[in-house]
């Protein structure tokens, strides 16, 4: 059986024995195509918004409006989505004071080589530019507290501006249930503290902290009440296939047209297996499979199929290595997996340490499974990360089974960010 996986910024094709593969979890979302140009779907949303008055009445007479912008790190269309928004609040008032806010959360910031190719240079030249720093206290103002307990400090421009706007797509998210809405203020423009109350072990340890929740999900609660207390008015969030092209685009409320995206996306990227010894996947290509750090999404949804004690094989390029440091440091200084997540779990709210829900959620992972990765990253750095390394997936495969003792079952999941897998019942 031939299966052509995303992998950097290009594809690999992968052979495996078909008497072996269980399922091939490749939900519509990945492989639908847009019926109609992304512009007309994004100017369709915005002339009929979901729970909100039309774009243009919110931003009459308004002097300052704020875009929150998804930052290099997400393959949102920016340049798709964020021209017609700043026409409309340009049309309503054309004198506003508009300043493109980029949601970095707790990344580094990006660098205006990087932001003129998501934005575009004529687009930046038009509007203020400025990048959140989670670490600068001075740009942020207090909202109170979370209700996870947590300080809830968002940067101030956001807070004081006369109208907060957001776009931004929507994804399954491993732990927050879905990318997008909300996302935008908590973790984008919100101070290191905040992230970290409400990325606390507690949290990610809750059962409603997966991918595809929202109800009952703690972080997402936290999230979207620090959205409500910042003054997000008004989004335009984008689902897209495995290709990165719109597929469908939702404006309006912060919460309902996030939730009807959410519903939209998770129709299209919810799928079912039997549980295998062996789950292959990705993390969807460039520019999520950059580095080990984020890898951890698609191994998360490895994991919902793998069977305890088996392997799951993550084919990500990872050419930045690791992609966090303290996320390193965790699993190179303990070889015990179970010891580090027992770690992890006892820290309180307060004490919340940077990369800890990466590092907790790969932990997770690595108590249940072995994992292989297939990767450009040097293979010293994957074994110190408590994984084994293969040059391919033919010889993650080979591997896997000597791992196992036996030729193990297999279940592919082409793109393990895009997709919500559960076991199948029985």
């Amino acid at each position: 059986m031939r299966i052509e996986l995303p992998y950097g910024q290009g594809r690999t094709a992968v052979l495996l024995p078909e008497e072996r593969v269980r399922a091939v979890l490749s939900p519509p979302l990945s492989t639908r195509y847009p019926a109609i140009p992304a512009e007309e779907l994004v100017a369709r949303a915005l002339a009929s918004p979901i729970g909100s008055p039309p774009l243009a009445e919110l931003a009459r007479g308004k002097k300052h409006v704020v875009l929150l912008a998804s930052d290099h790190t997400r393959p949102v269309p920016s340049k798709v989505i964020v021209p017609p928004l700043l026409s409309a609040v340009r049309r309503a008032s054309p004198d506003a004071r508009i300043t493109l806010l980029i949601a970095t959360g707790c990344h580094r910031g990006a660098t205006r080589e990087e932001l003129e190719a998501k934005f575009g240079r004529e687009l930046l030249e038009q509007v203020e530019v400025v990048v959140h720093d989670c670490a600068d206290r001075n740009s942020m103002v207090s909202l109170g507290t979370l209700p996870s307990g947590g300080p809830c400090l968002v940067n101030r421009l956001a807070v004081q501006a006369d109208l907060l706007l957001s776009e931004g797509f929507i994804e399954p998210h491993f732990f927050a249930g879905f990318s997008g809405g909300r996302k935008s203020v908590l973790p984008g423009v919100a101070a290191r503290e905040t992230v970290y109350a409400n990325h606390c072990s507690a949290f990610l340890s809750h059962p409603c902290a997966r991918s595809g929740i929202l109800d009952g999900n703690p972080i997402h609660t936290d999230m979207l009440w620090a959205a409500r207390k910042a003054g997000l008015a008004f989004l335009c969030n984008v689902a897209l296939n495995g290709g990165h092209e719109v597929l469908a685009a939702f404006a309006g409320d912060c919460d309902q047209a996030h939730r009807a995206g959410c519903r939209y996306v998770e129709g299209l990227c919810r799928a079912e297996a039997p549980l295998s010894d062996i789950v292959i996947t990705t993390n969807g290509g460039y520019p999520l499979d950059q580095n080990i750090y984020q890898a951890v999404k698609g191994m998360s949804t490895a994991e919902a199929v793998c069977r305890e004690g088996g392997v799951i094989i993550m084919a990500a390029a990872c050419e930045d290595g690791c992609g966090g440091e303290s996320f390193r440091r965790t699993f190179q200084d303990e070889p015990d997996a179970a010891a580090i997540l027992r770690r992890i779990e006892a820290v309180p709210a307060h004490r919340t340490e940077a990369d800890q829900w990466q590092s907790q959620v790969f932990a997770r992972v690595l108590t249940r499974c072995r994992v292989i990765l297939v990767s450009r990253a040097e293979p010293a750095l994957v074994r110190s990360l408590h994984m084994l390394p293969a040059a391919t997936v033919e010889e993650a495969v080979a591997l896997a089974d000597s791992l196992l003792g036996f030729p193990g079952s297999i279940t592919v999941i082409p793109d393990g960010v895009a997709t919500i897998a559960a076991p199948a019942a029985g």
